[in-house]
């Protein structure tokens, strides 16, 4: 995970994010080997669980037309671009990469297979024909999620547990503060980073850590249900489903979730393969694609904080309202957005600053 190398690939990376779809060489198949790796297990709750559901949907979908294989908690690095050669020798015909960290394994690995299909969630690089990049709009969900959480609190306090300082988890934080403060001009908020996407005792000490300093909504951006256990043991506080719904932790503290919906994307991407219609895109739906849903607001939340999300969450939906729409500023001060200007994506995939408003820093 280097921040550096991020930002200083962004300009490039995004031009190919954004230079449209290539078609790779491609031929109809009869049946087709699918990869997945996962940066966490299964079993998690919440990230890598649902990509799995993503798998399970492309098995139902095209029964014995399809072979499915993963490898879950596997680390960002060296041990993906070992796993990802050993998918591809193995025979897999499209090898999805599910992590941010996964990018420049996918893109090695990617050069020496050039008859194999990649496909890496939340990058950037598409640096040879046969990769493709996809993502989901979290931010659109944290604007719902932020508007709970600015009604919500009532020491005016909310925390946010991030996991590494990149422009998704950034995108996430800024998000969800703007849209508390819209709704509640004394909220404050409190980062603490946990520097792992996937950790349950490190996950459960930075919301303890938050309740601590008495933050008493707590929103998060790493894959377990450890924060939601942690707020569970302090009545009143309340937090979010992350990455899926976390029901287990109905209907509080768990008040809502944002759910990432691979499927389709899944069920789809390899439907091409089998057809022989695959090309190298980059997709980033959100709300109003179904790719990010919100789940179900409990009845733990007011009528009216209720109805107040759901009027974000239709605007979405629907788009006409974009929840980076200005007049907003940097944390500086700086003018970042005028009056009914909206957030161009170039400035949202390299996003590297707090909103004003938000105290601390970004880590470097």
């Amino acid at each position: 995970m280097d921040r550096r190398t991020l930002l200083a690939s962004a300009a490039s990376g995004l031009a190919l994010s954004l230079a449209g779809g290539r078609v790779a060489m491609a031929q109809a198949k009869d049946k087709v080997k699918v990869g997945f790796v996962y940066v966490g297990p299964i079993g998690d709750g919440g990230w890598s669980f649902q990509h799995n559901e993503g798998r399970l949907a492309v098995e139902k979908e095209f029964g014995d037309r399809v072979e499915t294989i993963y490898q879950e908690s596997v680390p960002e690095g060296s041990d993906a671009e070992r796993v990802l050669t050993q998918m591809a020798l193995a025979g897999c015909d499209i090898i999805f990469t599910t992590s941010f960290g996964y990018m420049d394994a996918t893109n090695n690995v990617a050069a020496k297979f050039p008859n194999v299909k990649f496909e890496h969630c939340t990058g950037f690089k598409r640096e040879h024909p046969n990769v493709a990049t996809y993502n989901a709009r979290f931010y659109e969900g944290r604007a719902v999620c932020g508007t709970i959480a600015g009604l919500m609190t009532k020491s005016n306090k909310i925390g946010y547990i991030g996991s590494y300082p990149i422009p998704e988890v950034i995108q996430g934080i800024n998000s969800s503060f703007i849209h508390a403060r819209k709704v509640n001009p004394d909220v404050s908020i409190s980062v603490v980073w946990a520097y792992t996407w996937f950790d349950p005792a490190k996950e459960a000490d930075a919301a303890k850590a938050l309740i601590e300093q008495g933050v008493d909504v707590i929103l998060a951006h790493t894959d377990s249900t450890a924060p939601l256990a942690e707020a569970a043991k302090t009545p009143g506080v309340v937090g979010f489903g992350q990455a899926s719904d976390m029901a287990n932790y109905k209907p509080s503290p768990r008040v809502s979730s944002i759910i990432d919906n691979w499927a389709p994307y899944y069920v789809k991407r390899v439907g091409m393969v089998l057809d022989g219609t695959w090309e190298s895109t980059d997709a980033w739906e959100g709300i109003g694609g179904g790719e990010v849903l919100i789940g179900e607001i409990t009845e733990a939340v007011p009528a009216e904080v209720k109805a107040k999300a759901m009027e974000v969450h239709d605007a979405i939906g629907a788009g006409t309202y974009h929840p980076f729409t200005g007049p907003l500023n940097k944390q500086d001060g700086s003018v970042w957005l005028a009056e009914g200007e909206t957030a161009a994506d170039a400035d949202l995939l390299g996003m590297n600053f707090y909103v004003e408003g938000i105290s601390g820093e970004i880590p470097k």
